[in-house]
């Protein structure tokens, strides 16, 4: 299989698992557990489990002795400092953090709109920080993004009632992941993936507790049932995502991840609608395929115009 098509799947896979965490969230709300309480047993969760992957694999591959090789064929002179990689994994423990309070105070098929908005949030952050200027296709994608995420957002159903400071929460979330989706294919590349991983979320773990010290592990919640929403969780959001995204992104490009990443839309959509049974109209299905076909179809004239060139 041809490696970027295979990187895409990847992308593609690891986004429709994050697709799935919004209605699991809300389930895990419906049981009393708090924001902290989740997102810190979802982060100890995936950090315990990359970390295990990891020494099991060094041990029968014997990692030690072909990284030199691996950052020798990569071209990469110097190997990325750790603490790097920790420091971009605390935006995925951002992302959490935020993402799941917007799920608590909105419908998650909303939440998940609002999350989308990291769309043309990375295009605003390449401008600011890379001056990389938006192309006319580009600009495009936001007007029409923005269109659909306000008839996909509930704005004009009178069944949706918005919540601002959930709005905030989502907009943040999107901010943060936009960040992490920059960093992970830029930063520890030369890395063997699950050490990248494995790195990235106890950056995660460790800027989480510090948020929410994870006092469930003394109070007898963790062992009350907690435990079984942090692995699901974690294989979910914290394992497979981060992983998929730690091998597809490099193979596709950044541009291309973000581009197949949005199929995390429709996964979070279907989910709320036929799982937790939340009230999404046919005017909020055109806003999802609003977005969804203007992402798809700018992507299908990049392709063209490589070509042409």
């Amino acid at each position: 299989m041809n490696e970027r098509i295979k990187g895409g799947l990847l992308v593609f896979i690891g986004a429709a698992s994050f697709g799935l965490l919004s209605t699991i969230v809300k389930f895990a709300y419906a049981e009393g557990y708090t924001l902290g309480e989740i997102t810190g047993t979802q982060s100890f969760s995936g950090m315990a489990i990359l970390w295990l992957l990891y020494l099991i694999t060094s041990k029968f591959r014997k990692e030690n002795k072909e990284e030199p090789e691996k950052a020798a064929t990569t071209g990469s002179p110097v190997k990325t400092k750790w603490w790097k990689v920790l420091l971009a994994g605390t935006f995925t423990g951002l992302v959490g953090i935020f993402y799941y309070q917007c799920v608590k105070l909105l419908p998650a098929s909303v939440a998940i709109i609002l999350l989308m908005q990291y769309l043309w949030i990375s295009m605003l952050i390449e401008a600011i920080v890379f001056k990389k200027k938006p192309s006319r296709k580009q600009l495009l994608l936001l007007v029409v993004v923005l269109a659909g995420t306000l008839l996909a957002g509930g704005l004009f159903s009178d069944v949706i009632v918005l919540n601002l400071k959930g709005i905030v929460f989502g907009l943040l979330a999107a901010a943060c992941y936009a960040i992490f989706l920059m960093t992970s294919g830029r930063i520890g590349n030369d890395l063997p993936v699950l050490k990248k991983s494995a790195l990235m979320i106890t950056g995660s773990c460790m800027l989480t507790w510090i948020i929410f010290p994870p006092l469930f592990f003394f109070n007898g919640v963790y062992f009350g049932g907690l435990y079984a929403w942090g692995l699901i969780l974690a294989l979910l959001g914290t394992v497979l995502p981060p992983f998929l995204f730690s091998v597809g992104i490099p193979r596709v490009g950044v541009s291309i991840a973000a581009i197949l990443s949005a199929a995390e839309l429709p996964v979070a959509t279907l989910s709320s609608a036929f799982v937790l049974h939340e009230s999404v109209d046919a005017i909020r299905w055109v806003g999802v395929v609003l977005i969804l076909l203007a992402i798809v179809a700018t992507n299908v004239k990049s392709k063209e115009a490589k070509e042409i060139a």
